[in-house]
């Protein structure tokens, strides 16, 4: 049997899954699980080996580990806390707990493009459907040993149920939505029996803006019920909007909880924060967008008449719907609208004048700083399309850094000792 002490991860993932995969499986997933943290999933060790043995010509995996992640976003060396990542998408979360020194130990998306995305920065791929580990079949004894332990959960569970857009579509088409929507919206529950199982020391939950108000309060009243009353933790919220770290105005609301019987805190004590401290460097619009790009990003006649005819229509109608665009010069001061998964469709939220010609969309590079991901480091291995879709449905990654530092700072100052 071939046994390979040291190979990096960029060479391992070729045998694998291929260079560009356009399939990954929760067998990917058990592999590079096992591989970046063998000891909580020591219960895949037999999976694994069988995997290598039919896909890589008996390679001893044993002499893999440690993995070396020869990747964009590796996990801190000597990490001071661990996380799980949890409706992860493209890595916004993992980024942001990565910065302040977590070490990921699970993470779970069901988005096939997304979780492309996530391997080829993290050298992970996240497990597909949460359900599968907390579904009824599933009791709290399996579901302890399948996912580890972990101090935080960081989760952005899905938006659209309880978004103002996606309240709008689904009463239009005459579906329900929040709670009652039969998906997405029951995933919270989800969180609830992990938290329940696993009784992690604090979490980070992140949201629209709309999940405060909506269905008169009566959803959001459900959600305290279930983090204080029946599960016991102390947590408070803030709608927090990430243009002031970010030149795109995003609200959202940030959920932060703690274990009161893991770390002495009380909800005055979690502040979370509105606005960077300093020093903090803002990346300004000006300094994001670019004079010359390619041609291929200006609107197409047929999708730019569309869009000045809407907004005609909307202004006869006295309100103020129609494309946002930006025009030339940009000042250091201007934010963009909210830049939402739908943008690979026309551009209408941001779209930039170009003087002489049709307005453009933003470009990928562009876009993802919205998002405070780095063009110089951040991969996209993915259609220009789906890439747009990721970002809109991210997060402002210094924004919620900010509240990863807060969660942390408290959370390992005030640890109560076992």
């Amino acid at each position: 049997m071939a046994k390979l002490k040291k190979i990096k991860y960029s060479e391992l993932r070729k045998t694998l899954y291929g260079v560009l995969p356009t399939r990954l499986t929760d067998d990917h997933a058990k592999v590079t699980h096992y591989l970046q943290t063998p000891k909580p999933f020591h219960y895949l060790k037999s999976e694994v080996a069988e995997y290598f043995a039919t896909h890589t010509d008996d390679i001893d995996f044993s002499g893999l580990l440690p993995l070396k992640l020869d990747v964009p976003y590796p996990p801190p060396e000597t990490p001071k806390f661990t996380f799980i990542d949890l409706f992860a998408g493209i890595g916004g979360f993992r980024i942001a707990f990565q910065n302040v020194g977590g070490k990921c130990v699970f993470s779970s998306e069901i988005n096939t493009y997304a979780k492309m995305t996530y391997e080829r920065n993290f050298g992970e791929v996240p497990f597909g459907d949460i359900c599968q580990f907390t579904e009824p079949q599933i009791s709290d004894k399996q579901l302890d040993s399948m996912i580890p332990d972990h101090d935080v959960l960081a989760a952005g569970f899905p938006c659209q149920p309880f978004s103002l857009a996606g309240v709008s579509k689904k009463n239009s088409l005459g579906r329900k939505h929040g709670f009652a929507d039969p998906t997405q919206g029951t995933l919270f529950f989800d969180i609830k029996r992990i938290l329940s199982v696993k009784r992690p020391k604090a979490f980070f939950l992140e949201n629209v803006k709309n999940l405060i108000h909506h269905d008169g309060g009566k959803t959001f009243e459900v959600i305290r019920k279930t983090l204080e009353d029946e599960l016991g933790y102390i947590f408070s919220q803030k709608i927090v909007d990430a243009s002031k770290w970010v030149p795109q105005h995003r609200e959202r609301i940030f959920i932060v909880g703690f274990n009161p019987n893991k770390v002495n805190i009380s909800k005055e004590d979690i502040l979370i924060p509105m606005q960077p401290q300093k020093p903090y460097r803002y990346p300004s619009l000006n300094s994001i967008i670019n004079s010359h790009v390619d041609p291929k990003y200006t609107l197409g006649i047929g999708t730019w008449d569309t869009l000045e005819r809407h907004k005609r229509h909307h202004a006869t109608a006295g309100n103020g719907f129609g494309y946002g665009l930006h025009t030339l010069p940009i000042s250091k001061k201007e934010v963009t609208r909210t830049i939402s998964a739908r943008y690979h469709k026309d551009g209408a939220e941001i779209l930039i004048e170009q003087k002489g010609r049709r307005p453009r969309r933003l470009t990928v590079q562009e876009a993802m700083q919205l998002q405070g991901l780095d063009p110089k480091r951040y991969v996209f291995p993915v259609s220009d399309s789906q890439a747009y879709k990721q970002i809109g449905n991210s997060v402002a990654v210094p924004a919620i850094q900010a509240t990863a530092e807060l969660l942390v700072n408290l959370m390992l100052s005030r640890g109560k000792q076992k």
